[in-house]
């Protein structure tokens, strides 16, 4: 069974911050703070079991609630891009905040989305069940939202996020988690990782805008062909400033959680292999790491492509692209989003 153990992780605007440490019998360990469901740190054994934190972050709670890329937290009320901030429902137009200072988009939920709360917290089995009521006009989004976001780790090596939400008004919800993955342990960049998507189409985006145009293109001879593994490095080179931020369209199939991607780190031998619910699965390098000075755990320096991401959930500007995604929940409805990622070793030499 999964230990828990609570600590004091530091205050936000008056309110004590909690650092929860989940081991499970391997010995992987995962540490999850209460401010913005963000994950700190996540401990995985190599081919050898020896343990390394696989997960970009910071080592105090001021790095970041001085403001960070995501690294690790939830993302909403709406994860991704909204073109300009707005959207109409049943007649009633909204406005949200455009954030994205370079494209002028909104994206992650505004400029203080469900990552710079503190939430309620409780032990539940082997995870933390996460929870919080968005108030209604929260970012401009109508409806008072209820939301649980449960994160877990099972003794199979299992990572699970659960998410669950329900309003008292139409309102439109999409949720992820943002980690920045890096299997070698942050000892080098990914650009040796293999990665496999599940997927034959991605929903290509207008370089200056970073919105989708609304076309579904098919993978097939193009840097974005992930459907068998790929050397991501190799794949990289072939983008002209090396560039991965985009959504794939995940394959259907009869299972309640559909494969998404699996990655192999062939020098450590660590493996994640992800599931989901959810229809889409964006793929981002971390090629913007370098635009900024982001110093992260034990004084290590954060530059592009130091991390990936790969964040289940519906596709991006869904709400303006009917033949994408419903993101729209209705008053009686329960939005439920589970993703799981699954952790093993491959045998070689180092």
């Amino acid at each position: 069974m999964t230990q828990i153990t609570k600590h004091f992780f530091g205050e936000h605007q008056g309110q004590e911050v909690s650092l929860y440490t989940l081991t499970n019998k391997n010995g992987l360990r995962l540490c999850v703070t209460d401010y913005g469901c963000i994950i700190t740190q996540l401990w995985v054994p190599d081919r050898n079991g020896e343990l390394a934190d696989i997960v970009l972050g910071f080592d105090e709670l001021a790095s970041y609630q001085a403001g960070h890329p995501f690294f690790g937290a939830i993302a909403g009320r709406c994860a991704n891009r909204i073109g300009g901030g707005r959207f109409s429902l049943k007649g009633q137009e909204y406005q949200l905040a455009c954030n994205e200072a370079p494209t002028g988009q909104h994206l992650h939920g505004g400029v203080r989305g469900f990552d710079k709360y503190v939430w309620r917290s409780e032990v539940d089995g082997d995870g933390i069940l996460f929870s919080r009521v968005s108030a209604d006009g929260e970012e401009g989004y109508p409806g008072e939202l209820w939301v649980t976001h449960r994160i877990a780790l099972t003794d199979d090596n299992r990572l699970v996020f659960d998410y669950s939400a329900h309003s008292d008004r139409t309102t439109v919800v999409n949720l992820t988690n943002h980690s920045y993955y890096n299997l070698s342990g942050q000892r080098q960049d990914i650009c040796q990782h293999q990665l496999q998507i599940n997927a034959d189409f991605i929903t290509p985006t207008d370089p200056a805008t970073s919105l989708p145009t609304g076309e579904v293109l098919s993978v097939a001879g193009s840097a974005f062909d992930f459907r068998q593994a790929t050397c991501l490095g190799e794949a990289m080179a072939r983008r002209p400033d090396r560039d991965f931020d985009i959504n794939y369209v995940l394959r259907r199939d009869s299972e309640s959680l559909r494969f998404a991607a699996e990655v192999t780190e062939p020098n450590s031998g660590r493996v994640m292999r992800v599931l989901t619910n959810q229809p889409g699965v964006q793929l981002y390098n971390g090629f913007k790491l370098s635009n900024k000075h982001w110093e992260g755990k034990g004084g290590e320096i954060y530059r592009a492509f130091a991390g990936f991401c790969l964040e289940a959930q519906a596709f991006p500007d869904s709400i303006h692209q009917p033949h994408f995604c419903d993101v729209v929940l209705q008053p009686g409805e329960t939005y439920q989003h589970r993703t799981e990622h699954h952790f093993s070793v491959i045998d070689g030499q180092e």
